[in-house]
């Protein structure tokens, strides 16, 4: 067991969920409102941690796949019903990005649009943010240490909301939780770690810290990532991908790129519903072939870090490790239509990620990207 202050109060290993109740106290919070889906209330994970908490929560289990503004009034109308005073944030990055947007609503006047970073809402996001703990039940997101929350809003548009005040107060990263997560989740969610840690390393932007947590976290997936998702059980296996999982999201100060502009709109489709590691897997090839004459040295130190051969391709050692657990290599292997492509590429140039591309990308660029990746 460690507690690591970077960003935030951290508390990893296994057993640590037992120090949820000493974790509200100390955060003055009485009556939290636990914010989850139905697959995890009905798994019994919201009892385990319910036993840590015998002063009673309020509970909201209905987080979508992608969570929407729709989600985010929903559950603040629980919010207010109950009394409650704090979050417990308890599943994938999901359930803690609509946490994080009902702790903004809490404490903000309406309307949600109003705090998107792209339209210039990060200074308007306060202290004020009301407290949340975050409890991952998943290896991939980081979004327990980050300081964004992806939301759909009501005509469809997929947002980011980023602040430092939206970090969780506490993180309770705590592997035992992801022991019986099935393989395809495993898989996809471990997948979008490793695209944490290498999108945040080749952004751009200067900070060496968080580029050598991001390097550690890259060699974690790729020794860890098959064996967590061919057996479940392997306890070091999971720790290894909790951790990296983690270190993704503590580098997310440096921003990500074009991988995330990309799948940030087709996460927002309603249909089909499309899972955001998924996304990231599939389409992060054809970004890293896009980007390797405008990284410097980073892609030797990126093949040191995932212990690859001198001269490897980035792209096919990304593309065999989601093929070796299971994932679909396209885009419309996983059903999205390819009259979507050209608004999809509107979108990512938009997208607050595609400011730290190491390669400027324009919509055009985004358009032979999506079709890459489609085919």
């Amino acid at each position: 067991m460690a507690t690591i202050t970077y960003l935030t109060r951290i508390e990893f290993g296994f057993g640590v969920l037992s120090g949820l109740g000493d974790v509200l106290a100390d955060l003055k919070i009485t009556r939290p409102l636990v914010v989850t889906d139905a697959g995890l209330a009905k798994a019994g994970f919201v009892a385990r941690v319910g036993a840590f908490m015998p002063g009673g929560h309020g509970l909201f289990d209905r987080t979508p796949g992608n969570p929407t503004e729709a989600a985010v009034h929903e559950a603040l109308a629980v919010w207010r019903a109950e009394g409650c005073d704090g979050i417990v944030a308890l599943g994938g990055g999901s359930s803690i990005d609509l946490a994080k947007g009902v702790a903004l609503l809490a404490t903000h006047p309406g309307p949600l649009d109003q705090y998107a970073a792209v339209l210039g809402g990060v200074p308007r996001i306060t202290a004020a943010v009301a407290p949340v703990v975050a409890i991952p039940t998943t290896a991939g997101t980081g979004s327990e240490v980050g300081r964004a929350a992806l939301l759909t809003l009501e005509d469809g548009r997929k947002l980011g909301f980023i602040s430092p005040h939206l970090i969780p107060k506490v993180a309770l990263v705590d592997p035992e939780l992801t022991l019986d997560l099935p393989p395809g989740l495993t898989a996809a969610t471990g997948m979008d770690a490793l695209s944490h840690c290498i999108e945040t390393f080749l952004s751009p932007r200067d900070n060496p810290p968080a580029e050598a947590i991001a390097l550690d976290g890259a060699r974690r997936v790729m020794r860890h990532l098959r064996r967590a998702v061919e057996k479940g059980s392997d306890r070091d296996a999971r720790r290894e991908m909790a951790m990296a999982a983690l270190q993704g999201g503590l580098c997310f100060q440096k921003g990500l790129g074009a991988v995330h502009a990309m799948s940030h709109p087709l996460g927002g489709l309603k249909e089909p519903v499309l899972h955001h590691g998924t996304l990231n897997a599939v389409v992060m090839p054809a970004v890293l072939r896009f980007n390797v004459d405008h990284v410097g040295d980073k892609y030797e130190r990126l093949r040191e870090a995932m212990e690859l051969a001198p001269g490897a391709a980035l792209d096919d050692a990304v593309a065999a490790l989601s093929r070796d657990i299971g994932l679909p290599a396209t885009l419309s292997a996983m059903g999205v239509p390819e009259s979507v492509l050209p608004r999809m590429a509107e979108l990512a140039v938009l997208d607050h990620s595609t400011a730290t591309n190491p390669r400027p990308a324009t919509a055009a660029d985004y358009l032979a990207l999506f079709r890459e990746a489609y085919a």
